[in-house]
Formats: structure tokens, C-alpha cells, sequence
């Protein structure tokens, strides 16, 4: 199947179901990172990866990685940690800081180049992408970013400097998230990180159902003020 090439002058895509198999998901190419095309593509289960040098690429994988946020596996070492937890956690208060350090210091950060940081940027302002920063004193050791999408929350990418930060992120913002009507997070591809912390893959056309009944459910008014979460 030959794949499609997007136009700059329109906005439209593909349908997911046309996504090649192999490689998993690959939908499209082309096109830009504006804000309105990237809020479009996400309102239809699609997103952007795509290598340094490489034009953008759109995927739509199936199956389809997800968190239920009640459904968040909390290790026994891991609730003894947090217990004790050394660290702070905000939502919303260093989204460039949590960008930046996503896409420093490891293998899987590379995609995100100074063309993805500022379109992500874009929606951060825009009100669309949020991020949680994990603290020890007053030093930002972790985090997490993505993109609100009604009771949909889509993660982007996670990092880590110090001990169970990342866990601590999702970990505390699962919570909030379940306690603001949020019901689902994507996780887009699963990786063993994700599926030891409780993430699952489901059938995309299952996926696709969830964001056309989720994506225009709102969540509490107050579910993305800046704020401190723990």
C-alpha cells in the first residue's frame, strides 16, 4: 500500500484503519506541526514520531496502548516509597524544563527535535498540553507531558534523573486525573515501563471508539490549573 502524502494546505488525514502493518501504524507523511493539524490528528488517534532528517511521520498502531487511571499498578516497594517520598509534585510549572529534559540524556528522546519542542510549545500556550514535574527541593528530577484531549489525557513522553521519579509522576497524576472525571491515558506503543506500571493494548478500533465518546467529554474545570499535586 502506498503510503499518503499530506498537503500544507489541508488538514485532513487519512482514516486510521489505512495505517500500513509494517511498520505498525504508519499512516501518512508530510504536512506540518501547526497546532490546528496536530489537534486534528490526536482527535483522530494519530500522532507525529518521526527521526532527525526524516520528513514528519503519523501513526496509528494497533493495538493501541492505554492506561486506565484507576487501574495504575502500584508495586509494594513502590507505595513504601512513596510514603516516604522525598519529592514534590506539580502540574504546569516548568513545561519547557520537563521538554527539555524528555528529550536529553537517552536513546528514545532523539525525536524530539527543536521543530517538535516548539510545536509543543505552541499548544502548551494554547492551553491544549500540560506537563507534571517531580522535585526533590528545588531541583526538577522528573516528569511528564502530553496533551488533554476531554477525558482523554494523550502522554507524550516521561524522563527520569532520580529514583521512581517518572513512576511518581504518573503514579500522582493518575490520581488527580481519576479524581477530575479523566478516563483514559494514552500510551500510544507499549513498552515494558509502561506495562509494569499497568498500561495495556487494546484493539485501535477500540481506541478510536474511546476518543470519539471521550475527546468531547470535559473533565473538572480545575483538573489543569497550575498547581501542586503532592
Amino acid at each position: 500500500m502506498r503510503l499518503i502524502q499530506l498537503s500544507r494546505d489541508s488538514l485532513n488525514f487519512p482514516p486510521p484503519e489505512m495505517a500500513l502493518r509494517e511498520p505498525n501504524g504508519l499512516l501518512a507523511m508530510g504536512g506540518d506541526l501547526s497546532p490546528a493539524r496536530l489537534m486534528n490528528a490526536y482527535q483522530r488517534g494519530i500522532f507525529p514520531w518521526f527521526s532527525p532528517g526524516d520528513p514528519i511521520l503519523w501513526w496509528s498502531p494497533d493495538p493501541r496502548a492505554v492506561m486506565l487511571p484507576e487501574s495504575f499498578h502500584l508495586s509494594r516497594s513502590m507505595a513504601r516509597f512513596h510514603k516516604r517520598s522525598p519529592y514534590r509534585v506539580t502540574m504546569n510549572h516548568a513545561f519547557p524544563q520537563v521538554l527539555e529534559g524528555c528529550a536529553s540524556g537517552r536513546q528514545e528522546g532523539t525525536w524530539i527535535t527543536f521543530e517538535v519542542k516548539r510545536a509543543w510549545l505552541r499548544l502548551y500556550e494554547l492551553g491544549h498540553a500540560h506537563s507534571i514535574e517531580v522535585w526533590c527541593e528545588q531541583q526538577l528530577v522528573g516528569g511528564m507531558y502530553g496533551l488533554a484531549l476531554g477525558q482523554i489525557f494523550c502522554g507524550e513522553s516521561m524522563f527520569s534523573r532520580q529514583e521512581n521519579a517518572s513512576k511518581t509522576a504518573l503514579w500522582v497524576f493518575a490520581q488527580h486525573f481519576l479524581a477530575h472525571q479523566g478516563r483514559l491515558i494514552d500510551c500510544q506503543v507499549l513498552n515494558p515501563h509502561t506495562a509494569s506500571l499497568g498500561a495495556v493494548e487494546i484493539p485501535r478500533v477500540d481506541y478510536l471508539q474511546y476518543v470519539q465518546t471521550l475527546a468531547w467529554q470535559p473533565v473538572s474545570e480545575s483538573c489543569w490549573h497550575t498547581q501542586t499535586l503532592f
